[in-house]
């Protein structure tokens, strides 16, 4: 019998503070347009800040489920967002590229306790419905992240710098924190979730690292484009840095669109199979915003990008968790650990090259990862059907 999807307040808590991290997240890409202007960085340098964000994402992830056992969910949960904060509060005041760099540190290493926490805790609250509350609270993300570059154009245009899209956020989880730290959290199932446990107990079987490689080439054409696309439109369109992170924006509105449309999807066909059409709406979007010759070509790419990456790392990872679910914090962490380690080497490897042969050939980079994440869904799809 189906057990009925019911939200009850720490649901709704855990989809506002995903958004939260979302949004701070996705605030660092066109944040560093603005940095790299102040402190007269290269490509290579502005990269630097969301690779030290992803090595703090990927420690994180590698730690997750010691830290839920050492300390328990409540205390990673809530540390883990006064972290993100902390990290943020450095940034807004920094004046030297170190510690700019060190404060997207802090925040990707504390503040993605809070991520992997998250995931775990929706997974294990939720149960079969899982991908219910995994997809819904990934539209909440997407809503959130989708703000992001808003606030830092805006910001800058209005005369306060790209600095209030961060006291916005801040302010954000403070409200949170006021009013919600009594919600308790659910703890680690101390026994297994599934009525027959795999052999070796809580061990991941193989099939959830193959879902751990489509994590990681989605997450990198995602970030890709979240970190590069106001560069990218600021060489290839002529447009001024402020113009170019608010239009960036239409990659979030229609990423948002992408997200809900999956979240209702997701309770009428297989996840698996709206994962492959996630990766073919991206395959068809991302050349017309690469190679196209008129701003309006690119946008249009860029929003079908957006429409189509939106629910390649929700619907990877509401499998990768049902297949782990005899050791959620473990899969959420390697899940964490994989999308951390994504956003670390991609993007920072496509600005290096990039200062060498200009962004716009950097960008070529991105196309080979768009097939890869298809060809190992198929892969991986149907080693798992083989298991059922």
């Amino acid at each position: 019998m189906h057990t009925p999807f019911v939200r009850d307040r720490f649901t709704w808590l855990a989809y506002l503070l995903l958004g939260y991290y979302a949004y701070m997240q996705a605030s660092i890409g066109p944040a560093a347009v603005f940095i790299r202007a102040d402190l007269n960085l290269d490509y290579t340098q502005q990269a630097l800040h969301i690779s030290a964000f992803a090595l703090g994402m990927l420690l994180a992830g590698l730690t997750n489920a010691q830290a839920a056992r050492w300390v328990g969910r409540r205390v990673a949960f809530w540390g883990g967002g006064l972290g993100m904060t902390l990290g943020a509060l450095l940034l807004i005041q920094a004046q030297s590229v170190a510690v700019t760099i060190t404060s997207t540190l802090c925040m990707g290493l504390i503040g993605s306790y809070l991520l992997g926490m998250i995931q775990a805790a929706l997974s294990d609250h939720h149960g079969t419905n899982r991908a219910y509350a995994l997809t819904e609270a990934n539209v909440v993300a997407a809503l959130t992240a989708g703000l992001a570059p808003i606030m830092v154009g805006q910001g800058a245009e209005a005369g306060f710098t790209w600095r209030l899209a961060f006291v916005i956020g801040i302010a954000g989880w403070l409200i949170a924190a006021f009013t919600s730290w009594r919600v308790p959290l659910p703890e680690t199932p101390t026994q297994p979730l599934t009525s027959t446990p795999r052999p070796g107990g809580g061990r991941l079987p193989r099939v959830f690292w193959a879902y751990w490689l489509v994590v990681f080439f989605s997450v990198a054409v995602e970030w890709c484009l979240i970190f590069w696309a106001a560069s990218f439109l600021v060489s290839r369109a002529g447009l001024s840095p402020e113009s170019a992170a608010t239009l960036s924006t239409i990659f979030f509105i229609t990423y948002f669109a992408g997200r809900f449309a999956g979240s209702r999807l997701t309770r009428r066909f297989d996840s698996r199979r709206l994962l492959l059409l996630a990766g073919l709406i991206t395959l068809a979007g991302f050349p017309l915003f690469w190679l196209g010759t008129s701003l309006p070509v690119n946008l249009i790419g860029l929003a079908l990008c957006g429409l189509g990456i939106a629910n390649l790392f929700p619907l990877t990872l509401a499998t990768a968790a049902t297949i782990g679910i005899n050791n959620p914090n473990a899969a959420s962490g390697f899940t964490s650990m994989s999308a951390g380690t994504a956003i670390l080497i991609v993007p920072q490897v496509l600005g290096t090259v990039a200062d060498q042969v200009g962004i716009f050939n950097a960008y070529g980079l991105t196309l080979p990862l768009i097939l890869a994440i298809l060809v190992v869904t198929v892969l991986a799809n149907r080693a798992l059907g083989k298991q059922s």
